[in-house]
């Protein structure tokens, strides 16, 4: 197994930051750098990461890069490939090359285009959140996700088996995908959704002249529409990058709405019928726990009447059995007349066990 030491990383936020964590973990004794492209002035989360101790070196300098054994490109896919222009004289011929980003048609033609097709294993992990920055990275942002390969026939083989084996070290489900193959899924799977999610949001708010429509909006609504919180930079990027491959998904989404306005336009019965019925069963096959980019949300609602001291009371009590809450607030809408507690954790474990503390209480919950 080819061994690793000397880490690099041009963009640092999120996955980025992650990615350090994680191989901080796995190889305590390997050295972290990163790019400061602000170059005249310190970057404030390449600090933060110094003073934790996950960088051992900020560098203003790409010939620091020559020295690297793997170098992660986490930047935006439009910055990474500028950036591969930059790190050509600098770049040692043993030298791995992987990066993290959810479109690969760009970056492997760039690749291709320097001839560094050996060296490349191009790399996708399916993980996502509305927080960005370093500040919200862990080693745990990977564990039980996806993480895509999509290498060359010519990427080399022992630097493909050290990325699969850093895939399984970190917990995290490694696959091997033909890169225009990923990049249609992911259109399919995340990329197009997020259009759709945001065309939803629009469209809404577009209706709502009054502020009735954000009033009344209910679970079903927040839920559907939750990936619109992410980023609209990021997003951009990516709508920009898999154009091709989007705008299919979307050409089918269009077919799909269109004859569901015509089925009730006409009130076909049958025809809706069918639309929920046979969308029910695919989304019903698909895996309960989810690996993929659409994070699974784990969370129940409470009824609570003392809002101040019922907070409080729950949370204390969840703290005492050591449950701990990701988020917690009161909501207030026409399927909740009272209003309620939401209460969202960190993983499946711990929203059962939530539950089962709270209904010994006698607490009412509404579990989706």
């Amino acid at each position: 197994m080819t061994t690793m030491h000397h880490f690099g990383f041009i963009g640092f936020g999120l996955i980025g930051g992650s990615v350090a964590h994680a191989l901080r973990e796995q190889y305590p004794d390997s050295e972290l750098m990163a790019y400061n492209y602000y170059i005249t002035k310190p970057h404030p989360r390449l600090e933060l990461a110094a003073m934790d101790g996950i960088l051992d070196k900020i560098t203003t300098d790409l010939a620091d890069f020559a020295d690297c054994d793997c170098i992660f490109l986490c930047a935006p896919v439009i910055k990474n490939i500028a950036y591969l222009d930059k790190l050509l004289p600098y770049l040692s011929k043993d030298c791995l090359l992987t990066d993290v980003g959810s479109v690969k048609s760009d970056i492997l033609a760039a690749v291709k285009e320097h001839g560094l097709c050996e060296q490349f294993v191009g790399g996708h992990p399916m993980t996502g959140s509305e927080k960005t920055g370093y500040e919200h990275s862990e080693s745990a942002f990977f564990r039980d996700k996806y993480y895509i390969l999509t290498p060359f026939a010519e990427s080399r083989p022992e630097y493909v088996a050290w990325m699969e084996q850093f895939i399984h070290d970190i917990g995290s489900h490694c696959i091997l995908l033909d890169p225009d193959y990923h990049d249609a899924v992911v259109a399919g799977i995340s990329h197009g959704p997020h259009v759709i999610s945001a065309a939803l949001v629009n469209a809404v708010a577009a209706l709502d002249e009054d502020g009735t429509y954000g009033t009344l909006a209910a679970g079903g609504f927040h839920t559907t529409t939750r990936i619109s919180s992410s980023s609209p930079e990021m997003w951009e990027q990516i709508c920009l990058e898999n154009r091709s491959m989007i705008s299919k998904v979307l050409d089918e989404y269009i077919r799909l709405i269109v004859q569901a306005k015509c089925w009730v336009d006409n009130g076909d019965a049958d025809e809706i019928y069918n639309m929920f019925s046979n969308s029910r069963e695919y989304r019903n096959s698909l895996p309960e726990a989810s690996k993929g980019v659409i994070e699974k949300i784990y969370a129940f609602y409470c009824d609570i009447y003392d809002e101040a001291g019922g907070i409080a009371t729950i949370a204390t009590l969840l703290a005492m059995n050591s449950i701990s809450i990701k988020n917690i607030g009161i909501i207030h809408n026409r399927e909740f007349e009272e209003g309620v507690l939401r209460i969202e954790f960190y993983d499946e474990e711990s929203c059962v066990k939530a539950q089962g503390v709270l209904k010994e209480r006698n607490y009412t919950l509404h579990v989706r």
